[in-house]
Protein backbone atom coordinates (compact mmCIF):
# COMPACT_ATOMS: atom_id res chain seq x y z
CA UNK A 1 0.00 0.00 0.00
CA UNK A 2 1.64 3.50 -1.20
CA UNK A 3 -0.25 5.94 1.55
CA UNK A 4 0.01 6.22 4.71
CA UNK A 5 -2.10 8.39 6.94
CA UNK A 6 -4.67 11.04 5.53
CA UNK A 7 -3.89 9.24 1.94
CA UNK A 8 -0.55 11.12 2.17
CA UNK A 9 1.66 9.40 -0.11
CA UNK A 10 4.66 7.72 1.68
CA UNK A 11 7.28 8.71 -1.77
CA UNK A 12 6.60 11.73 -1.00
CA UNK A 13 8.21 11.80 1.83
CA UNK A 14 11.26 9.91 1.07
CA UNK A 15 11.62 12.63 -1.78
CA UNK A 16 11.74 15.81 0.91
CA UNK A 17 14.33 13.60 3.12
CA UNK A 18 16.60 13.22 0.08
CA UNK A 19 15.69 16.96 -0.90
CA UNK A 20 16.71 17.74 2.68
CA UNK A 21 19.94 15.69 3.06
CA UNK A 22 20.76 16.99 -0.54
CA UNK A 23 20.23 20.54 0.73
CA UNK A 24 22.01 20.23 3.84
CA UNK A 25 25.48 18.51 2.04
CA UNK A 26 25.44 21.80 -0.64
CA UNK A 27 25.25 24.22 2.64
CA UNK A 28 28.03 21.85 4.17
CA UNK A 29 30.19 22.14 1.41
CA UNK A 30 30.01 25.84 0.79
CA UNK A 31 30.40 26.74 4.32
CA UNK A 32 33.28 24.25 4.64
CA UNK A 33 34.57 25.73 1.54
CA UNK A 34 34.23 29.47 2.84
CA UNK A 35 35.46 28.74 6.34
CA UNK A 36 39.06 27.25 5.38
CA UNK A 37 39.60 29.67 2.10
CA UNK A 38 40.14 31.65 5.31
CA UNK A 39 43.17 30.04 6.49
CA UNK A 40 46.03 30.24 4.16
CA UNK A 41 48.27 27.34 3.68
CA UNK A 42 51.79 27.56 4.97
CA UNK A 43 53.69 27.06 1.54
CA UNK A 44 51.66 30.57 -0.19
CA UNK A 45 50.71 28.78 -3.56
CA UNK A 46 48.05 29.41 -5.29
CA UNK A 47 45.70 26.19 -6.44
CA UNK A 48 46.95 26.99 -9.61
CA UNK A 49 50.36 26.61 -8.67
CA UNK A 50 49.70 23.34 -6.81
CA UNK A 51 47.83 21.72 -9.34
CA UNK A 52 51.12 22.40 -11.82
CA UNK A 53 53.24 20.91 -9.26
CA UNK A 54 51.47 17.78 -8.56
CA UNK A 55 51.13 17.37 -12.63
CA UNK A 56 54.64 17.86 -12.92
CA UNK A 57 56.09 15.37 -10.10
CA UNK A 58 53.57 12.54 -11.47
CA UNK A 59 54.59 13.19 -15.02
CA UNK A 60 51.06 14.27 -16.40
CA UNK A 61 50.73 15.48 -19.94
CA UNK A 62 47.90 17.73 -18.27
CA UNK A 63 47.12 21.20 -18.45
CA UNK A 64 45.76 23.74 -15.90
CA UNK A 65 43.18 26.55 -17.01
CA UNK A 66 40.95 28.87 -15.64
CA UNK A 67 37.20 28.04 -15.43
CA UNK A 68 34.88 30.13 -16.97
CA UNK A 69 31.87 28.89 -14.03
CA UNK A 70 31.85 30.60 -10.38
CA UNK A 71 32.21 29.10 -6.70
CA UNK A 72 33.27 25.48 -7.17
CA UNK A 73 32.97 24.81 -10.79
CA UNK A 74 36.19 22.84 -10.53
CA UNK A 75 36.33 20.13 -12.79
CA UNK A 76 39.01 17.38 -14.70
CA UNK A 77 38.03 16.95 -18.40
CA UNK A 78 39.64 13.81 -19.57
CA UNK A 79 38.91 15.13 -23.49
CA UNK A 80 41.38 17.61 -23.56
CA UNK A 81 43.38 16.48 -20.26
CA UNK A 82 42.65 19.66 -18.56
CA UNK A 83 42.21 20.90 -15.13
CA UNK A 84 40.18 23.67 -15.17
CA UNK A 85 39.83 25.41 -11.94
CA UNK A 86 37.14 28.28 -10.48
CA UNK A 87 38.61 32.00 -9.97
CA UNK A 88 38.40 31.24 -6.41
CA UNK A 89 40.64 28.20 -6.59
CA UNK A 90 42.77 29.03 -9.45
CA UNK A 91 44.06 32.40 -7.51
CA UNK A 92 43.52 31.44 -3.79
CA UNK A 93 46.61 30.59 -1.31
CA UNK A 94 44.07 28.69 1.03
CA UNK A 95 44.16 25.22 2.27
CA UNK A 96 40.37 25.02 0.33
CA UNK A 97 41.88 26.24 -2.76
CA UNK A 98 44.87 23.55 -2.20
CA UNK A 99 42.69 21.09 -1.45
CA UNK A 100 40.24 21.42 -4.83
CA UNK A 101 42.53 22.06 -7.00
CA UNK A 102 44.54 18.71 -5.45
CA UNK A 103 41.29 17.16 -5.86
CA UNK A 104 41.13 17.15 -9.59
CA UNK A 105 44.20 16.69 -10.04
CA UNK A 106 43.38 13.25 -8.60
CA UNK A 107 40.91 12.72 -11.42
CA UNK A 108 44.19 13.39 -13.94
CA UNK A 109 45.96 10.26 -11.55
CA UNK A 110 42.81 8.44 -11.87
CA UNK A 111 42.91 9.15 -15.67
CA UNK A 112 46.38 8.40 -16.39
CA UNK A 113 46.68 5.00 -14.26
CA UNK A 114 43.72 3.76 -16.02
CA UNK A 115 40.97 3.87 -13.07
CA UNK A 116 38.14 1.48 -14.52
CA UNK A 117 35.65 3.46 -12.92
CA UNK A 118 36.56 6.63 -14.57
CA UNK A 119 36.93 5.23 -17.95
CA UNK A 120 33.46 3.99 -17.66
CA UNK A 121 31.78 7.15 -16.11
CA UNK A 122 33.63 8.77 -18.97
CA UNK A 123 32.18 6.15 -21.59
CA UNK A 124 28.96 6.41 -20.60
CA UNK A 125 28.90 9.98 -19.83
CA UNK A 126 27.14 10.84 -22.94
CA UNK A 127 23.86 8.38 -23.14
CA UNK A 128 23.71 9.33 -19.14
CA UNK A 129 23.06 13.06 -20.14
CA UNK A 130 20.60 12.31 -22.90
CA UNK A 131 18.77 10.53 -20.64
CA UNK A 132 18.82 13.11 -18.48
CA UNK A 133 17.88 15.47 -20.57
CA UNK A 134 15.09 13.39 -22.01
CA UNK A 135 13.28 11.17 -19.53
CA UNK A 136 11.10 14.05 -18.44
CA UNK A 137 9.31 14.51 -22.22
CA UNK A 138 8.46 10.86 -21.84
CA UNK A 139 7.22 10.67 -18.65
CA UNK A 140 4.70 13.47 -19.49
CA UNK A 141 4.09 11.15 -22.57
CA UNK A 142 3.07 8.42 -20.38
CA UNK A 143 0.69 10.97 -18.40
CA UNK A 144 -1.02 12.11 -21.55
CA UNK A 145 -2.04 8.28 -22.55
CA UNK A 146 -3.69 8.09 -19.49
CA UNK A 147 -4.11 4.31 -17.97
CA UNK A 148 -3.22 0.80 -19.76
CA UNK A 149 -0.51 -1.14 -21.78
CA UNK A 150 0.57 1.70 -24.01
CA UNK A 151 0.95 4.04 -21.16
CA UNK A 152 2.60 1.70 -19.11
CA UNK A 153 5.06 0.56 -21.49
CA UNK A 154 6.48 4.69 -21.81
CA UNK A 155 6.54 5.26 -18.54
CA UNK A 156 9.07 1.84 -18.62
CA UNK A 157 10.68 3.80 -21.01
CA UNK A 158 11.07 6.81 -18.97
CA UNK A 159 11.77 5.13 -15.97
CA UNK A 160 15.03 3.32 -17.46
CA UNK A 161 16.19 6.59 -18.94
CA UNK A 162 15.94 8.44 -15.78
CA UNK A 163 17.90 5.25 -14.10
CA UNK A 164 20.58 5.52 -16.44
CA UNK A 165 21.14 9.01 -14.88
CA UNK A 166 20.84 7.53 -11.81
CA UNK A 167 23.56 4.89 -12.85
CA UNK A 168 25.89 7.76 -13.10
CA UNK A 169 25.58 9.30 -10.10
CA UNK A 170 26.12 5.83 -8.43
CA UNK A 171 29.14 5.29 -10.74
CA UNK A 172 30.68 8.85 -9.50
CA UNK A 173 30.44 8.15 -6.00
CA UNK A 174 33.77 5.63 -6.40
CA UNK A 175 35.66 8.06 -8.47
CA UNK A 176 34.92 10.70 -6.61
CA UNK A 177 35.82 9.56 -2.98
CA UNK A 178 38.93 7.46 -4.67
CA UNK A 179 40.20 11.07 -6.26
CA UNK A 180 39.77 12.53 -2.73
CA UNK A 181 41.95 10.35 -1.25
CA UNK A 182 44.62 10.54 -3.80
CA UNK A 183 44.42 14.30 -3.29
CA UNK A 184 45.35 14.31 0.33
CA UNK A 185 47.71 11.65 0.17
CA UNK A 186 49.38 13.70 -2.73
CA UNK A 187 48.98 16.67 -0.55
CA UNK A 188 51.39 15.04 2.30
CA UNK A 189 53.51 13.02 0.39
CA UNK A 190 54.71 16.15 -1.96
CA UNK A 191 54.76 18.76 1.27
CA UNK A 192 51.94 20.68 -0.09
CA UNK A 193 50.31 20.78 3.12
CA UNK A 194 51.68 20.44 6.47
CA UNK A 195 50.41 17.71 8.90
CA UNK A 196 48.24 20.24 11.05
CA UNK A 197 46.87 21.64 7.87
CA UNK A 198 45.22 18.01 6.52
CA UNK A 199 42.70 18.23 9.05
CA UNK A 200 41.26 21.28 7.06
CA UNK A 201 41.48 19.87 3.46
CA UNK A 202 39.90 16.26 4.80
CA UNK A 203 37.22 18.11 6.19
CA UNK A 204 36.61 20.54 2.63
CA UNK A 205 37.24 17.11 0.31
CA UNK A 206 34.87 15.21 3.22
CA UNK A 207 32.39 17.43 2.72
CA UNK A 208 32.08 17.88 -1.42
CA UNK A 209 31.54 14.12 -1.49
CA UNK A 210 28.41 14.34 0.67
CA UNK A 211 27.02 16.45 -1.98
CA UNK A 212 27.19 13.32 -4.40
CA UNK A 213 26.25 10.51 -1.86
CA UNK A 214 23.04 13.57 -1.29
CA UNK A 215 22.47 13.38 -5.12
CA UNK A 216 22.54 9.73 -5.15
CA UNK A 217 20.23 9.35 -2.49
CA UNK A 218 17.68 12.33 -4.14
CA UNK A 219 17.71 9.98 -7.25
CA UNK A 220 17.37 6.74 -5.34
CA UNK A 221 14.19 8.52 -3.86
CA UNK A 222 12.47 9.95 -7.11
CA UNK A 223 12.83 6.38 -8.50
CA UNK A 224 10.82 4.83 -6.23
CA UNK A 225 8.63 7.69 -6.60
CA UNK A 226 8.65 7.17 -10.81
CA UNK A 227 8.09 3.35 -10.15
CA UNK A 228 4.65 4.08 -7.51
CA UNK A 229 3.21 6.54 -9.72
CA UNK A 230 3.80 3.74 -12.99
CA UNK A 231 2.49 0.91 -10.90
CA UNK A 232 -0.85 3.20 -10.57
CA UNK A 233 -1.08 3.87 -14.27
CA UNK A 234 -1.26 -0.02 -14.62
Amino acid sequence: MLYGFGGFDKYYLLVLIAFAISMWASHNVQKSFIKYSKVPNDRGISGAEAARILIQRNNLNVSVDRAQGGMLGDHYDPRTRTVRLSPDVYDGRSVAALSVASHEVGHAIQHAHGYKPLEFRTAFFPIASFASQTWTFIFLLGLLFGRGSGAYTIFTIAIMMFAAGLLFQLITLPVEFDASRRALAQMGDQGLLGTHEIGGARAVLKSAAMTYVAAALMGIANLLRLLAIRGRRD
